[in-house]
């Protein structure tokens, strides 16, 4: 019986072994510069391994009909090309009407890549792809499971983005489901908190780039015939990032150290919404800096109306050392708040799939855009406000009396917190 014990222990020892939960904690010790520096972007560039290019936001839609509005009339402009990849795609009306205006492009003529990951979008039935395939839309799906290498099955393409002739850009944190109406979680009042964002200018060239490789990672074929570097002109174009977080590791993560040199860039601000808060514990030692040098931190996660319970009382496990920090959290009461976004001063707003957590540092592969465009960091301005007066401001003594339900989950679930 005790030999039955000990190798059943030790399977999971192992695995966890393997996986590197044993290592030693790194440490990177960085003095920041200012956001409105002249050098920022340039540091912020380098230190994530974010490419540095150009380009504009030229729409900004928090509505979560107009975001679907606006995908279907990119979609039903394409002349030529259209490229698609996301995380999470669940049967419902929403992935049909999509499926449609997908399908009626194919039949015309047009070139449809369509990438998604297969866990993300594992609840869609096979005859949903079929029907894609049959109206001629290539469709690949991102690393798949294989018993040849199950641990990397854990890395997720986290992504969403999509391409329409290679002249804009749609990036938020919207999947392709139902979800994003309100319909989970149930006592959900209003649709989820998300955004999405519309670019053009020569980033375009670089995120078709960015798509086909993972295009050409998943099977895709791609022809270098097609691609047209800056043939997406805005009027008004501004310095931007591109922070693909490929493959991270922990002693590599490009998402890791975008959130870090954010917040030790910040001089009278820096908001951050992320629905997964899960901060390691450098970063969550930055921010607790931050705020002691008397700089506004605050940070816009999910409430009791969430899509993943689990999550959510990990993160308030893990909420103390922030709160005693003076770090605001907040709250979003109304439904699942599900936007990933960070805003530093006035100067700068860093968008797109990834969340302080885990798994957006050390697994995924991400995509996240930072720009200093004046009507862009007023609009994210609007949207954390907005939503600050819809969210319940976490007390440290309300959060210690928290039901024991909570807290024994709390500690339950942190056991796997670095795969949460």
């Amino acid at each position: 019986m005790l030999l039955v014990i000990f190798i059943l222990c030790l399977f999971p020892l192992s695995w966890l072994y393997v996986r590197g939960m044993f290592r030693r904690h790194q440490t990177f010790n960085i003095i920041g510069i200012p956001a409105n520096d002249a050098r920022f972007g340039i540091a912020l560039a380098s230190l994530s391994d974010s490419h540095l290019t150009s380009g504009e936001a030229v729409h900004f839609y928090t509505n979560i009909d107009q975001i679907q509005q606006a995908r279907l009339e990119a979609i039903a402009s394409a002349k030529n090309l259209i490229c698609f990849e996301t995380f999470k795609m669940a049967p419902g009306k929403r992935a049909d009407d999509f499926a449609a205006a997908l399908k009626k492009k194919a039949r015309e003529g047009i070139l449809v890549q369509i990438l998604v990951d297969s866990n993300g979008a594992k609840k869609l039935p096979q005859r949903y792809w079929q029907q894609l395939k049959r109206a001629g839309v290539k469709v690949c799906f991102f690393n798949r499971f294989s018993w040849r290498s199950p641990i990397e099955y854990l890395r997720r393409n986290h992504r969403k983005l999509m391409i329409v002739d290679q002249r804009v850009a749609l990036i938020g944190g919207v999947g392709i489901a139902d979800f994003w109406d309100g319909v989970i979680p149930k006592n959900a009042t209003a649709p989820w908190l998300d955004f999405e964002v519309h670019w053009q200018g020569e980033a375009v060239s670089f995120l078709t780039g960015l798509f086909w490789q993972h295009w050409l990672s998943s099977g895709g074929k791609v022809d270098l015939r097609l691609h047209q570097p800056n043939i997406s002109q805005p009027e008004q174009p501004e310095q931007i990032l591109i922070t693909s977080g490929e493959d991270p590791t922990p002693k590599d993560s490009p998402i890791r150290s975008l959130f870090q040199t954010a917040a030790l860039a910040a001089q009278q601000r820096i908001w951050i919404a992320s629905p997964y808060l899960l901060p390691d514990d450098e970063t969550t030692s930055i921010l607790i800096a931050t705020k002691a040098a008397d700089i506004d931190v605050r940070i816009m996660t999910m409430g009791v109306c969430n899509d993943k319970s689990y999550v959510y009382y990990t993160s308030r496990q893990n909420y103390a050392p922030l709160l005693k920090g003076g770090v605001a959290i907040y709250e979003y009461q109304p439904s699942m708040m599900h936007a990933k976004v960070i805003l530093i001063d006035n100067e700068w707003v860093c968008l797109g799939s990834a969340n302080l957590d885990p798994r957006s540092f050390y697994h995924n592969d991400e995509l996240n855009i930072c720009s200093p465009q004046a009507s862009l960091v007023e609009s994210i301005d609007q949207f954390f406000r907005a939503a600050f007066a819809h969210s319940h401001l976490v007390d440290y003594r309300e959060w210690g009396d928290r039901p024991l339900k909570q807290k024994i989950l709390g500690r339950l679930f942190n056991v796997g917190y670095w795969q949460l």
